[in-house]
């Protein structure tokens, strides 16, 4: 069987670099529960450069929800800020670092659009 999670932070950590995310520098956890157990993946993101990680450290911008519900959200079949909504999906930290990743998540509206957050990028908060 197929395992999205896997295969999108996988498949971000082997590009290295993501043009759609070279105007922004932060960190992002993504704490994916499922029964006992809590997954996690690190992304740290320095304009454009990418590392992912399965660590828990402290990052700019926290995503919790239940593994399924991100598994959707990958495959197109869920909107990350309509799961936001929904109490589905919870975020802390920096949230416009969030608006930023979710141009990745495919389907995403916008996706190609430049975002509102230039100030965030350069450094101006």
């Amino acid at each position: 069987m197929a395992d999205p999670t896997r295969a999108f932070f996988e498949g971000l950590a082997a590009k290295g670099h993501e043009p759609l995310l070279a105007s922004f520098s932060g960190s992002l956890r993504f704490d994916l529960s499922g029964g006992e157990r809590t997954e996690h993946w690190h992304v740290d993101l320095k304009r454009g450069d990418v590392a992912v990680s399965h660590n828990d450290h402290d990052a700019d911008v926290v995503l919790s929800t239940d593994r399924t519900t991100f598994d959707a959200v990958l495959a197109g079949e869920t909107n990350a800020m309509a799961a936001l909504l929904r109490g589905t999906v919870t975020v802390r930290g920096k949230f416009i670092l969030l608006l930023a990743f979710q141009r990745l998540f495919r389907g995403s509206p916008g996706a190609h659009d430049e975002l509102p957050t230039a100030g965030y990028a350069k450094g101006r908060r």
